[in-house]
């Protein structure tokens, strides 16, 4: 268990049968994600909100942007739609038990920026 306090992100509950166990979700990571820029695709320029080259100060089409990731200074990594939907895994809701093992032998589970606690009472 952390020695620190952190706030609390979600309470809940798994439930099978007749068995409920109380869990609650922490957060346990710094955010590292990747955040892309808009850039005009015919001249890799940065792209502002409002679709104007940052460069050459006009506005740009829709059509023209594409996602880019900085690496270098003006140097940008170009990914499609279909790289950038395959970076992230498919969610769901549901929480599956693969397996049981003594609560001595796990004290906690880090999931991604969440830390899950069992909530003892």
């Amino acid at each position: 268990m952390p020695t620190t306090r952190k706030r609390t992100l979600w309470k809940g509950a798994i439930s099978f049968g007749l068995v409920h166990i109380p869990i609650a979700l922490h957060p346990a990571t710094a955010d590292h994600s990747l955040n892309f820029d808009w850039l005009d695709k015919r001249s890799m320029d940065p792209v502002g909100y409002k679709r104007i080259n940052k460069k050459t100060g006009k506005e740009i089409e829709k059509e023209n942007i594409v996602k880019g990731i900085e690496y270098e200074d003006g140097q940008y990594v170009i990914l499609s739609p279909e790289e950038i939907e395959a970076a992230y895994p498919k969610t769901t809701q549901t929480i599956e038990i693969e397996a049981f093992v003594p609560a001595a032998d796990i004290p906690f589970f880090l999931s991604g920026s969440s830390l899950l606690c069992l909530t003892y009472q």
